[in-house]
C-alpha cells in the first residue's frame, strides 16, 4: 500500500516544478502539428495514445521496472539498451538530458546513488532506493509524459485549455493499465511501432522554426 509520503514524494518528482525540464521537449510532436497531421484534440489524444501503447510510453514502463528490480550492477546494461531504443538523436537526447538532470537533483535531495542514467532508468532506480511502489510510480511516469505532450497541443495545435485537460483524464486509465502490465512484463517484451512518431523525431532535428528541443 501506497503511504502517503509515497504518494506526495512521486508529486514532487513530476511536478513541473522538479526541475529536469520536461516542458522542452515535444518528443517530435512540435513536427507533426507543424505538418498539419494533428490538428485537432481527437488527434492530440490519439497521437499520445499511440506514443503510450506503442512506443517510448510502453519501452519506458519496461526500463523502469527492470531498473527497479535490478542491483547497481546491472543498471548499466539496462541504460545501453534504453539509449539504444531511442529511435533517433533528438530522442537520445531527451531521455538523456531528463534522465541526467533527474539524477542530479534528486541524489542532492535524498542523497541518492544516481548519476548518468536515461530517465526511465534513473526513475526506477530512484523508486527502488528510497521504496516507492513501483506500481504507482510507472503510472506518475507515465502520466507526466501525456500531461507534458498534452502541454505541447495546448500551445501549438492550439487545443483549449479545457480540451486538454479532458484528454489527460481520458489517458489517465490508458497510463494505469500500462503501468501495470510492464509489471507483469520484462525486457523481451520490448518493442516499437510508433514509427510516424519516429520520423515527426527525425524531422525535428531539422525543422526551421521550433520552439521545443525535441
Amino acid at each position: 500500500m501506497a503511504t502517503a509520503t509515497d504518494i506526495l514524494t512521486l508529486t514532487q518528482w513530476f511536478s513541473p516544478a522538479y526541475p529536469v525540464g520536461a516542458f522542452a521537449y515535444s518528443h517530435g510532436l512540435e513536427w507533426t502539428i507543424d505538418a498539419g497531421d494533428v490538428a485537432t484534440a481527437a488527434q492530440t489524444s490519439a497521437w499520445i495514445e499511440d506514443m503510450l501503447r506503442h512506443g517510448a510510453g510502453w519501452n519506458d514502463a519496461l526500463f523502469l521496472a527492470a531498473a527497479y528490480h535490478v542491483e547497481a550492477e546491472d543498471l548499466a546494461k539496462i541504460d545501453a539498451t534504453a539509449r539504444a531504443f531511442a529511435a533517433s538523436s533528438e530522442r537520445l537526447k531527451e531521455t538523456r538530458l531528463q534522465g541526467e538532470a533527474f539524477c542530479d537533483v534528486t541524489a542532492k535531495v535524498w542523497a541518492t546513488d544516481l548519476a548518468g542514467l536515461t530517465y526511465p532508468v534513473a526513475v526506477g532506480r530512484a523508486a527502488r532506493l528510497e521504496g516507492l511502489p513501483l506500481d504507482l510510480t510507472a503510472q506518475f511516469y507515465l502520466m507526466a509524459f501525456a500531461s507534458n505532450l498534452a502541454a505541447v497541443a495546448m500551445r501549438l495545435v492550439p487545443l483549449g485549455q479545457t480540451d486538454g485537460q479532458k484528454l489527460i483524464r481520458d489517458l489517465t486509465p490508458l497510463c494505469t493499465q500500462i503501468a501495470e502490465d510492464a509489471r507483469r512484463a520484462s525486457l523481451d517484451d520490448l518493442n516499437s511501432t510508433s514509427f510516424l512518431g519516429d520520423i515527426a523525431a527525425m524531422k525535428h532535428e531539422t525543422q526551421y522554426s521550433r520552439i521545443f528541443r525535441t
